[in-house]
């Protein structure tokens, strides 16, 4: 914001000031409502961003951008870089946005949910026109932030049936439940669970859901001594399957894991320690990495387009910043690819 609330932007000479004064609140006031609406009683950033609507005022640059119509700038927010699943969805909506002149900004919040929100301050001051988000799971008053800089936004990677957020991407839980039904179909009942750190992500928490949700229709219950989170490793994989044999109570004959890298090693912790797959233990993935299908045995995975969901992704945006009102994309269907690592129980054999 430029010295004493001076700036212009929008209307000829509406200045932070005047919107201060038609909002009957302080600069600061309007400032944080821009920045960190969080910190702003929803009452008091409801008449700012009114009063700034009716001006015609944005901040600085995001005014700067108005004013120039176009920065042909979007950015785009992913946990990690260190997984092919964001690769191909950045690689995908990068392609597909350049195509149309506009250059995208890569934040990677490292699953940090303070880095994530500073990220996106960041791409905002840069005068971004359009944001993809990874996931639901934010601090709070983040997508206020975006909304109130008036920049279109999708959530990728996610669609919670009911979500106010306009997202490209698949049903978490649903995919879930369809893994748990295939293994109890196969006569599984005891099992374990290996999986990604859940805080501050949407996507982890859901597939937990749907894996309860759907073993307690059966009656049956994950125990916690055969429940292991923590980092998306094959080494934290391996560790985990040899502490989940290990502990107290009936082993499972199924461990579900909540990516690939996660189910590689505990293959590979299975072959180490003398136990077969799939004829004492089923493994199932999350993914479909390219390794998936040359593990011993191959893997069964679910696969999701994520190229799709970012060339989707690109589109709801490109069709925002032309400025039409595009309906969210539907959910794009997980599939369940079925290989050698699961197999009946031992039990139902």
């Amino acid at each position: 914001m430029g010295r004493g609330g001076r700036e212009k932007n929008g209307q000829p000479g509406a200045r932070a000031l005047d919107v201060a004064a038609a909002a009957g609140v302080s600069t600061a006031t309007v400032s944080r409502a821009f920045n960190a609406p969080e910190k702003v009683a929803p009452e008091v950033r409801e008449k700012v961003l009114k009063a700034a609507a009716e001006l015609g005022w944005m901040p600085h640059p995001a005014g700067a951008a108005l004013a120039s119509r176009r920065t042909w700038l979007a950015g785009v927010l992913i946990p990690t870089l260190d997984n092919d699943v964001f690769a191909s969805q950045v690689g995908a909506l990068q392609t597909r946005l350049s195509a149309e002149g506009v250059t995208v900004l890569i934040g990677c919040s490292n699953y940090d949910a303070d880095q994530a929100a500073n990220q996106v301050r960041t791409m905002l001051a840069r005068g971004v026109e359009a944001l993809a988000v990874v996931g639901e799971s934010h601090r709070p008053g983040l997508f206020e932030t975006i909304a109130a800089r008036g920049v279109p936004y999708v959530v990728t990677y996610s669609h919670r049936p009911g979500s106010s957020h306009p997202s490209v991407g698949f049903d978490n839980a649903a995919a879930f439940r369809r893994i748990a039904r295939h293994l109890l179909d196969l006569g599984h009942r005891d099992f374990g669970l290996i999986h990604q750190p859940s805080i501050d992500n949407d996507r982890v928490v859901a597939r937990i859901e749907g894996l309860r949700a759907t073993l307690a229709e059966e009656g049956v219950a994950l125990r916690p001594q055969h429940v292991r989170e923590g980092p998306a490793s094959i080494a934290f994989g391996r560790k985990s399957l040899r502490s989940i044999m290990d502990a107290p109570g009936p082993r499972p004959t199924a461990v579900v894991c909540g990516n690939d890298a996660l189910a590689i090693g505990a293959l590979l912790e299975a072959r180490a320690i003398g136990i077969r797959v799939p004829e004492e233990l089923s493994i199932t993935g999350f993914d479909d990495v390219a390794m998936a299908e040359q593990t011993d045995p191959p893997l069964t995975t679910m696969r999701v387009d994520n190229a799709e969901i970012g060339q989707r992704a690109a589109d709801y945006l490109l069709a925002c910043l032309a400025g039409r009102q595009p309906s969210p994309p539907p959910p794009l269907e997980s599939r369940l690819i079925l290989r050698a690592s699961t197999g009946a129980a031992r039990s139902a054999a």
